[in-house]
């Protein structure tokens, strides 16, 4: 293990991670932030809880404080994109957590709420600006802001943020900073659109990759459980009333689905909130703080909201929907087991999603054991797993659940997600 002073990190930083209760660097962090330090461009692979926003917020907030720059009148020296609010919301914490000792200038913009608050906060320019793309190109093209002089750009998890359809945003953005910065991007998959995207932006970098791409979290306990539609919502209930279960996220396919199941919840006797793109930003605020709390028990989530879900001691994430684009299980099952803990993820498959099984195991390159001993297990499902492959209608389109999917528009789904 090596220690955040061996990495050479500064005091202010060091004293900082250590009142957060870390003394040795992940892998994604020893890797990542001697690079950064030098300055040099980094492309990485890492699952969610690997330490990944660390990995580039400590090297930065240590380059930004060595350095005699400022960051001018609506400027930025360091701009993080990413591709949902809540992310953008949880690494802005971060970046004031790590540098509580350091005297820099930090905003989150994002869509969602009120743009007169964030020109505010741009007007004497920032040392960090953490985004999500559609708002502050939005801001960029209304004068409010300078990216002619950033000497950090992070993208971070690039491919959510292509599914999203942001990319011609991105590229937008990209166009407006200068050619002599540093790139980081990162990403837990690795597609071709991201490392075509990685190519176009990132200069002699170093690529590090602590988890191949296609595979999940070792310390997640996986199990499909084989299910009739009309019977999943009392399966459900079976779990979520066992004492196993303390804190669960659960997904569903749109935000219909999840704004229904959501209340069927509640109906049941569970303490439930729906989180997704349609909510109010205030509204998935509220939701988290009390998902964190202890408030509310199970958080019924799509795949776009969840993205920033950053909430330690998740003992469940329950597919009540399988995923229609495989990468999305990776990224969804990866909400537990982190901070070092263990973590279950089960998923529910009725006969329509067995095609969607058999996508997932592919992508993660091992079968998912079966848990028949559930009241509601269904042999003739479990038998069409044995079947010949038939690609779903679904997988025609990289669509965000529940979302319109405009890639050249200001007005789609991926924007009021974002």
């Amino acid at each position: 293990m090596t220690s955040f002073v061996e990495l050479g990190l500064i005091e202010p930083i060091c004293l900082a991670v250590a009142a957060e209760g870390y003394s040795d660097a992940t892998p994604i962090q020893e890797q990542a932030i001697p690079a950064v330090l030098s300055g040099r461009d980094v492309l990485g692979v890492a699952q969610t809880g690997t330490g990944k926003t660390a990995a580039f917020a400590l090297p930065i907030l240590q380059r930004l404080a060595e350095s005699k720059r400022r960051a001018g009148p609506k400027g930025a020296r360091a701009l993080i994109l990413t591709p949902t609010r809540e992310l953008a919301q949880q690494i802005g914490k971060c970046f004031a957590t790590y540098g509580v000792h350091l005297r820099m200038k930090k905003t989150v913009i994002t869509g969602g709420v009120g743009m007169h608050p964030q020109i505010g906060s741009l007007l004497a320019g920032c040392d960090i600006v953490v985004a999500t793309p559609g708002r502050i190109l939005d801001l960029a093209m209304r004068g409010h802001v300078k990216l002619d002089n950033v000497e950090t750009f992070v993208l971070d998890e690039a491919d959510r943020m292509l599914d999203m359809g942001f990319i011609h945003d991105v590229k937008k953005i990209a166009a407006l900073l200068p050619a002599a910065r540093q790139t980081l991007l990162f990403s837990a998959t690795m597609p071709t659109t991201v490392a075509s995207l990685a190519g176009g932006l990132l200069k002699d970098h170093l690529r590090v990759e602590v988890t191949p791409s296609s595979t999940t979290v070792e310390r997640i306990e996986q199990r499909v459980m084989f299910v009739a539609k009309d019977k999943k919502r009392d399966l459900l209930l079976d779990i979520l009333r066992g004492a196993a279960v303390t804190r669960a996220i659960v997904f569903a396919r749109t935000k219909h689905g999840a704004n229904r199941l959501a209340e069927q919840l509640v109906k049941s006797g569970v303490k439930a909130e729906a989180i997704h793109g349609n909510k109010s930003q205030g509204a998935r605020q509220r939701a988290l703080a009390d998902f964190h709390s202890g408030r509310v028990t199970t958080l019924v989530a799509t795949d776009i909201a969840a993205r920033g879900i950053d909430v330690d001691g998740i003992s469940h994430v329950i597919n009540f929907d399988l995923p229609n684009e495989p990468e999305s299980y990776v990224h969804r099952i990866g909400r537990t087991a982190r901070a070092g803990a263990e973590g279950i993820a089960l998923s529910f498959c009725d006969a329509d999603e067995i095609a969607y099984l058999k996508d997932i195991e592919r992508t993660i390159r091992q079968p998912v054991p079966a848990d028949e001993s559930h009241r509601f297990h269904s042999d003739a499902i479990a038998r069409l797993r044995l079947a010949p492959a038939v690609k779903p209608k679904m997988r025609q389109s990289a669509r965000p659940a529940g979302g319109n999917h405009q890639r050249g528009g200001r007005s789609g789904g991926a924007r009021r997600a974002a």
